[in-house]
């Protein structure tokens, strides 16, 4: 059989030969070694298309290949529980920690309504998820509009506020039968869908209108039964109040009621593809690029200097992720994306673009240092752990998941995903902290890349040198 070697003059100016260490990191990137070759031209030594897996004469590739399936299912099983239980886990426990998601109850009323229902809000104990509810000085809070200037500024996540002088107003349109009186008007609801459409549907709205509920028919229960008796004293009938009752049953029942305020409505179903699951494509479309470049380069990566070797593997990337992004921003361009949400649909379109193409070569980047110390075939599974580690801490709010995922502030899903939100719903703006930390990613990466190159560059020019000194002894 003959030996795999290499024309270093072209490798490296003034040597003859390569080594097969630096033959097997040169054919590495490409997932093939020097005994992959020797096997392929041995194969040829068993005859093609002659024999079943379980032929004698295989029996040293059948034992070969079951070693390669047993490694892989191996460490497949070891990623899953390295893996898994951290996604798992973003998700476990998040009814039993409700009561983090900061709510306010503002009484503006000061009478019945209003005690009434801090009773129950303040001291609400039955079993099932809970709200952290506080009771907020009217004063101190402002106007209504002052409320949901805080609830969209992210200083809460829910609002109840019990409007001015509603047990009077409802009084009064009990005993003057008033058929104008709007139940809904005593109680004013804000909160923002868009901040986090999952932890409002399944915990912020339904355990708030579950207490309202309660609340509001215990008091009108309570309250009918107290006018109803006032109306009839020692069991005379007033038939004026009746009569004007009867012109306006609804101070009776439901006789107080809300109002639903969503400040930043989730507008866009398709949102969803973009807020957590497109960004699990966009990693997996950085990972392609990666493993392109890898096979590319290693063309002519031996031929390469240092510096311009970096540049290939830094600057190449940054530039492939521009018709990247920008086709991903337009397949959401397609399907009617409201980027016009805060700025002008062209400046959000624009913003958009750009914090895509931050958030890919964050990802991408981080897979092109980390292929140098895994080689293209161990990176799939630190594609998997850069996925679940990403999305985790994105599923749901943070206060709904274990302090361990506090994590997620730092990493590029978490702040896309968030700053997608700022752009396409309008919600409280941290585009400057999101792309600070897509920068910082970048220029980490581009770090490492620099260092792993360079460490692995210097071994395959000292394996290089040390075959020169044994060809010349």
């Amino acid at each position: 059989m003959s030996v795999v070697t290499l024309d270093t003059s072209q490798a490296i100016p003034g040597s003859r030969r390569t080594s097969k260490h630096s033959v097997s990191r040169a054919l590495g990137d490409t997932g093939m070694e020097v005994k992959n070759v020797e096997q392929m031209t041995g194969a040829s030594e068993l005859g093609t298309f002659s024999h079943t897996f379980l032929s004698p004469e295989l029996k040293h590739l059948r034992k070969e290949y079951y070693t390669i399936i047993t490694r892989v299912t191996g460490l497949t099983v070891l990623i899953m529980w390295a893996c898994l239980p951290v996604y798992w886990g973003a998700l476990a426990t998040s009814t039993d920690m409700t009561r983090n998601l900061d709510a306010w109850f503002i009484d503006r009323d000061g009478s019945r309504i209003g005690n009434a229902l801090w009773d129950v809000f303040g001291n609400f104990s039955a079993p099932g998820a809970h709200l952290g509810w506080t009771n907020v000085d009217p004063v101190n809070i402002g106007t209504n509009d002052d409320v949901a200037q805080a609830i969209v500024a992210e200083k809460a996540w829910i609002a109840v506020v019990v409007q001015a002088n509603a047990t009077s107003n409802l009084d009064m349109a009990r005993a003057n039968g008033d058929i104008t009186y709007d139940p809904t008007s005593a109680i004013t609801v804000y909160y923002v869908q868009g901040r986090n459409e999952i932890a409002a549907a399944n915990a912020i709205v339904p355990i708030t209108t579950n207490l309202l509920q309660q609340t509001t028919s215990a008091f009108a229960t309570y309250a009918a039964q107290r006018y109803l008796a006032q109306i009839r004293p020692g069991g005379t009938i007033n038939t004026t109040a009746y009569s004007l009752l009867a012109n306006a049953p609804q101070t009776l029942t439901p006789a107080v009621s809300w109002t639903m305020v969503n400040l930043r409505p989730y507008t866009a179903p398709v949102a969803t593809a973009v807020t957590l699951v497109g960004q699990i494509f966009i990693t997996i479309f950085a990972f392609m690029t990666a493993m392109a470049n890898a096979t590319a380069r290693s063309l002519v990566q031996q031929h390469l200097r240092l510096s311009s070797y970096l540049k290939l593997r830094i600057v190449i990337p940054l530039v492939i992720y521009f018709p990247l992004s920008l086709s991903y921003a337009l397949v959401n361009l397609a399907f009617n994306l409201p980027f016009g949400a805060r700025y002008n649909y062209a400046s959000g379109f624009c913003l958009f673009w750009v914090y895509v193409y931050l958030a890919m070569a964050s990802l991408g980047l981080a897979l092109e240092s980390m292929i140098t110390l895994l080689t293209p075939r161990f990176v799939p599974f630190f594609l998997f752990t850069l996925i679940v580690f990403n999305v985790s801490p994105a599923v749901l709010p943070n206060e709904l998941q274990n302090p361990f995922y506090s994590y997620g502030y730092g990493f590029p899903v978490w702040n896309l995903s968030q700053a997608v939100r700022t752009i396409i719903f309008n919600t409280h703006s941290h585009l400057g902290v999101n792309a600070s930390v897509l920068v910082g990613w970048i220029i980490l990466s581009c770090g490492t890349i620099s260092a792993f190159t360079w460490f692995f560059r210097r071994q395959e020019k000292a394996a290089v040198c040390n075959q020169l000194d044994v060809s010349k002894s």
